[in-house]
Parts: C-alpha cells; sequence; structure tokens
C-alpha cells in the first residue's frame, strides 16, 4: 500500500514538473552610460524569448521576458543616468518580467542575446541609441589644415562590458588602468601649443572597435590615432613595453598575431550588435593608401617605443605589426601601445600607481612630440583630401 502511495505521489507531484519549461532566472540589471547611447545588460541564467518595443508621451522602452522569473535586487541608483530616469518591473502573466525604462527623450533600441563567453554567461542586451542631431561640419581648407595644431585622438582600449585582461594579483582591470593613462596623456597634449586631443572613449562604456576608428576620423577630425592598453600572457614573468601598428601582410611575429586575435575579441566579448556592421567602413579599409598609413604609423611608433624605454624595459625593441582592427584607418597614422603586463603582479602595481600612469602617458607624449616637429604629419594633413 505505502509502495502505491509513493508511485502516485510522483506522478501528481514530479511528472508535471518534468513536463513544464524551466524557468530562466534574471540575475541582474548592469547599465552602462556612453554619450550617444546607453546600454542596458540583464544577466541571464540561459537564452530567453523576449520582445522590445517604445511608447510615447512620455518616452519609454518596454522589455517583455517570457520564462523568467527576477532573482536579483534591483538597485535603482545604480541604474539611473543621463537617459534614463526610472526603471519599473512587473509581471503581466505567469513567468513573464517587464522592465519598463522611463527616459528623457526618444531612443532607437538594438537588441541582441548574447551566448556565454569567458567573461559572462547569458545576456539579453538592449542599446538604447539616442535620434541623431545633425550637426554641419565645415571642412577646413589645406592652407589651414597645415597650419592648424595636431589633431590626436586618444583611445583607451576596452571599457564598459569589456574589462580587458585582469590583474592576478592588485585586482587591476585593463579597461580602468588605461583609461588613466589616456586622460593623463589627453591633459599633456592639451597643453601643448602644436598639437590638440580628443578621448575617444571619457568614462566606463563598451565602444565597437571599428567604431572607434570611425569617431576618430569623422567625429574628431583626428591626425593621428593612438589606442592605449596594458599586456597579459599566462606567464606571469613576462614584461615590458611594446608599440604595434597594422600590417596588410600578416603578423610580424606569433606572439603579435596572438596580441591581435585577442584585442579584436573585444567585439566579440562587448557584442557588436548586427545593425551597426556598415559594409562602407569595411570597404574603405582596403584602400591603398593604407600603404602610406602604415610607413607614417612606423615611424610614428618608432619614436614613442623610444621614449617608452625610458620609464619601463621594452619587452621587443622594435615596433611589430598585426592585424588589429582598431588600427584600420586608412588615412591615420596609427598605433597600439601595450603600455605594460598588467599579468606581471610588478608592472600591474606599476599600472594601478597613478604616478606611474604619469610616467607612461609623459613617454607616450613624448614620442608623439618628437614625430609631430618632424614635421611628416604636417604634409599629410594638408594634402589629404578626406580630412
Amino acid at each position: 500500500m505505502k509502495a502505491i502511495l509513493n508511485i502516485l505521489l510522483f506522478i501528481v507531484l514530479i511528472l508535471p514538473q518534468a513536463g513544464s519549461a524551466a524557468v530562466v532566472d534574471v540575475k541582474n540589471i548592469r547599465v552602462w552610460n556612453a554619450p550617444d547611447n546607453t546600454r542596458v545588460v540583464f544577466d541571464l541564467g540561459s537564452s530567453v524569448k523576449y520582445k522590445v518595443f517604445t511608447l510615447a508621451k512620455p518616452d519609454r522602452v518596454v522589455i517583455d521576458m517570457q520564462g523568467v522569473r527576477w532573482t536579483g535586487k534591483l538597485d535603482k541608483k545604480r541604474l539611473l543616468g543621463k537617459l534614463i530616469t526610472n526603471v519599473r518591473r512587473g509581471t503581466p502573466q505567469k513567468n513573464t518580467l517587464r522592465v519598463v525604462l522611463d527616459l528623457k527623450e526618444k531612443v532607437s533600441p538594438i537588441t541582441q542575446v548574447l551566448k556565454p563567453n569567458e567573461v559572462y554567461g547569458h545576456r539579453l542586451v538592449v542599446d538604447l541609441h539616442r535620434r541623431e542631431r545633425k550637426v554641419k561640419h565645415q571642412a577646413p581648407k589645406a592652407a589651414d589644415k597645415a597650419k592648424a595644431r595636431i589633431k590626436v585622438a586618444i583611445d583607451a582600449g576596452h571599457g564598459g562590458e569589456d574589462y580587458g585582461a585582469p590583474g592576478r594579483r592588485y585586482h587591476a582591470h585593463e579597461k580602468s588602468v588605461v583609461l588613466g593613462i589616456a586622460k593623463e596623456l589627453y591633459r599633456l597634449i592639451k597643453k601643448d601649443p602644436d598639437m590638440d586631443a580628443d578621448l575617444v572613449r571619457k568614462g566606463d562604456y563598451f565602444i565597437p572597435l571599428r567604431e572607434r576608428t570611425r569617431i576618430a576620423r569623422q567625429k574628431q577630425q583626428a591626425d593621428l590615432f593612438v589606442s592605449i592598453h596594458a599586456d597579459s600572457y599566462k606567464n606571469t614573468r613576462a614584461s615590458g613595453s611594446s608599440v604595434y601598428v597594422l600590417s596588410r601582410r600578416g603578423a610580424t611575429s606569433e606572439r603579435a598575431k596572438r596580441l591581435a586575435a585577442k584585442e579584436n575579441a573585444s567585439d566579440y566579448i562587448g557584442g557588436v550588435p548586427l545593425q551597426n556592421k556598415d559594409p562602407v567602413v569595411r570597404d574603405v579599409l582596403l584602400d591603398l593608401s593604407l600603404t602610406q598609413q602604415i610607413s607614417e604609423s612606423l615611424d610614428l611608433g618608432a619614436d614613442v617605443l623610444k621614449e617608452l624605454g625610458k620609464v619601463n624595459k621594452l619587452h621587443k625593441r622594435s615596433v611589430e605589426q598585426a592585424g588589429f582592427v582598431v588600427l584600420k584607418s586608412p588615412d591615420i597614422p596609427s598605433i597600439l601601445v601595450e603600455t605594460a603586463f598588467i599579468s606581471n603582479p610588478k608592472e600591474e602595481k606599476m599600472l594601478k600607481n597613478k604616478t606611474h600612469q604619469k610616467k607612461f602617458a609623459a613617454a607616450i607624449y613624448k614620442g608623439i612630440k618628437h614625430y609631430v616637429k618632424s614635421g611628416r604629419i604636417r604634409k599629410i594633413v594638408a594634402e589629404s583630401p578626406t580630412r
């Protein structure tokens, strides 16, 4: 009799659950505020079905996720910013979570579900893009270009969802230390009578690699592009500073090839919406002017590498080349600086230290200054029809 009751209990309690779909946990909501967009990230236990739509008067974005339950905390203060004024959640139907974002203005949402990678689990990403405001840019005359201050676009690598390489002893994050160095370099260049500067990334938010080059070329009208990073390797004894430029024919070393693959994976970690893939940008990267760009980049890189050698040991004594996506501006000399190895405890400590950040920035600045004083860049700026 007892055995029969146990079987009946199994049928009543267990079998219905076995036939029902598993409920996905929504573990957390994170928000990253960028100048032109805001990224909202839902950390999930698994992939979900969802629907996103906008409402007006007042402006809102509604995200409905099916077969989920909320298991995290809703820290509203941490989520609010320049665009989002309030966050609300509810359950219009069983196992359906509705999140409503109250906004200050109309947006165009772009959504994607990202699979787990080495950093994150499943994610639903909602990028809220502000409606573009048309601004007329008057192109300067060739004579004015030659006299103008040389504009340097300073690109702090990674950001937002993409933390970059992690420190192993002092818990440093690449995205944070390189932003500190970039801001110090910006301060130095802004004081220089011959140069001007813009930061590609001003805060802690994600920017796709090709968008970084677009910002530098089109929005900032830059003449030079400097991307700042911190190196990492499985061997914690690896150390030293390096400078890289683009290669059209393959990497100059196996290590350069691996590093380019690692840096190019930023788009995969951060998640780049397919809607943002611009075929015009892709095609222009094949322009023949890349040949001159690479030649000038090698000269710029050599000047910067020489100065870096005065504040830190060099990992390699020559500028290396590989297929870095972020360096593919066809008409702007572009370099990628690996300041030090964040995987090396000694150099990680240097990278976290404000005094050493200033030393790295000063070295990069001196290298750029030497290149600008040579006059080569002014000839390129004066002759370029694209800037």
